[in-house]
């Protein structure tokens, strides 16, 4: 049953509507009460309880730990544009359009449409499949194989653009991911980028706005490194394999539709943070749906959380 956060940022609400909050705490396993600092009502046969979790946290040498919970995720594996940072309307599709005017393709992807053309995973994908339907510029080649570099070499310029907004860091990261990735690391939990962008720009994004010390500690599983992108699982099952942990071990952080489809594909339980391009999304199928991740005073959840998911603590 999915969570969904209200206009109050430490309060979730079912989807259906409860007829009463009877306010109660929830007992964590081993008799740990440490519990997440948010309330959240869940709601089974149409009675409604309030569960209180707060997460006891700690920061010893720079590092947050945390103790709220006898099961933590094998690994939490994020997304990265729209989760780490809400990148893709002033950052992927101005790069986009840069590149269309430096080629003179006569070609500007506004707001709307690349909000409609983000259904489709990967950069080199969306440009094919937009010029495949509206048509293909004059100055493009004519066969499928010259199309293909050309679109490659589109990207790579696109790519190139990108990275220099990220390098100047004119977009920042969203809220709650610095603490949430610290926790992570600090507990042992293995951390991964799963994305469907170019791996170089991915990596720019991790080593330039998370830095160096936590880049050496994040596995990136990017671009063209599966054969099919989200929405199929194969980029979530190949980070499994790597770091060596059962799918339904690991915590994914997801915005859109077709990365919580990749998810829950590959057996993973799957949080949504719901980004600029998102948040009319259906996610009913989620573990979990809050419009970020947050930090303290309005912090959404932490890793406490991620494992009482785990855990199937929210019971009625």
């Amino acid at each position: 049953m999915a969570l969904r956060v209200s206009s109050s940022p430490a309060i979730f609400s079912s989807q259906r509507r409860a007829a009463s909050i009877l306010p109660s705490t929830l007992t964590l396993p081993n008799n740990n009460s440490s519990l997440l600092s948010s309330s959240s009502a869940i709601s089974s046969n149409d009675r409604t309880k309030s569960v209180t979790l707060r997460s006891k946290t700690s920061r010893r040498n720079g590092v947050v730990t945390c103790s709220a919970s006898s099961v933590l995720p094998k690994a939490l594996l994020f997304d990265c544009d729209g989760v780490l940072v809400d990148t893709e309307k002033d950052g992927h599709r101005i790069s986009f359009n840069d590149t269309f005017t430096e080629k003179e393709l006569g070609v500007t992807w506004d707001v709307d449409l690349y909000g409609e053309l983000l259904k489709i995973g990967g950069g080199k994908e969306r440009m094919t499949a937009y010029f495949n339907k509206v048509g293909w510029p004059e100055n493009a080649p004519k066969t499928e194989e010259e199309r293909k570099e050309f679109i490659a070499g589109l990207h790579k310029r696109k790519t190139e653009l990108f990275m220099v907004l990220i390098e100047k860091k004119l977009l920042p990261l969203r809220p709650g991911v610095e603490k949430l990735i610290d926790q992570a690391l600090g507990n042992g939990v293995k951390v991964a980028v799963c994305s469907t962008s170019n791996e170089k720009a991915v990596s720019a994004i991790v080593s330039c706005l998370l830095g160096p010390e936590r880049a050496e500690q994040i596995q990136i599983f990017a671009g063209d490194v599966v054969p099919r992108k989200k929405p199929d699982p194969a980029i979530y099952l190949l980070a499994a394999d790597t770091l060596g942990v059962d799918p339904s071990s690991c915590v994914v952080v997801e915005d859109s539709g077709i990365g919580l489809a990749a998810a829950k594909a590959a057996g993973m339980t799957c949080i949504v943070t719901k980004s600029g391009y998102t948040a009319d999304e259906n996610f009913s199928n989620a573990d979990a749906v809050f419009d970020c991740i947050g930090d303290p005073p309005e912090e959404r959840f932490d890793l406490a959380f991620c494992g009482s998911l785990l855990e199937k603590q929210y019971v009625s």
